[in-house]
């Protein structure tokens, strides 16, 4: 299942292409080491990052509620459409050197479906593990017991 969907909400480069979005968890410490490797990265340089444990309203500003940019990662490509599981993972990777090829082998192999399973799963258990710990911030997730 390949999620992606537009949104009206675009941040424009030079170029007139629509700046590519991540939406990542910081509240998530793996997720955070995760980050922080890519945006060491000169190539982080022309992606937007926004950290959605602080940025409660992913609704308005980018037509993703914040339980679902919680649940799954999300990358807003350049032509305005989310991306999200391992099709966002391989959208970021498409943007830095080094991390292509494997963007590109997972896409033609057509491994995206089976790689987005294994996510789901991990995902899933991401979630499970922050709600347990006190951190959990989507309201899906809070009222489970």
């Amino acid at each position: 299942m390949n999620t992606q969907y537009k949104t009206t909400s675009t941040t424009k480069i030079a170029s007139g292409q629509a700046l590519p979005v991540v939406l990542f968890d910081g509240s998530c410490p793996m997720c955070s080491r995760e980050i922080a490797f890519y945006r060491r990265q000169a190539a982080s340089e022309k992606l937007q990052w926004i950290d959605i444990s602080r940025e409660p309203d992913t609704e308005s500003r980018f037509g993703v509620s914040h339980d679902d940019a919680m649940q799954r990662f999300h990358v807003r490509d350049s032509e305005g459409n989310w991306q999200t599981g391992a099709w966002a993972f391989a959208e970021l990777w498409s943007h830095f050197p080094g991390w292509r090829m494997l963007s590109g082998i997972l896409r033609r192999a057509g491994l995206l479906p089976i790689t987005d399973r294994v996510y789901n799963r991990f995902a899933s258990w991401r979630l499970k593990r922050q709600c347990k710990e006190g951190t959990c911030s989507t309201a899906t997730e809070r009222h489970q017991p």
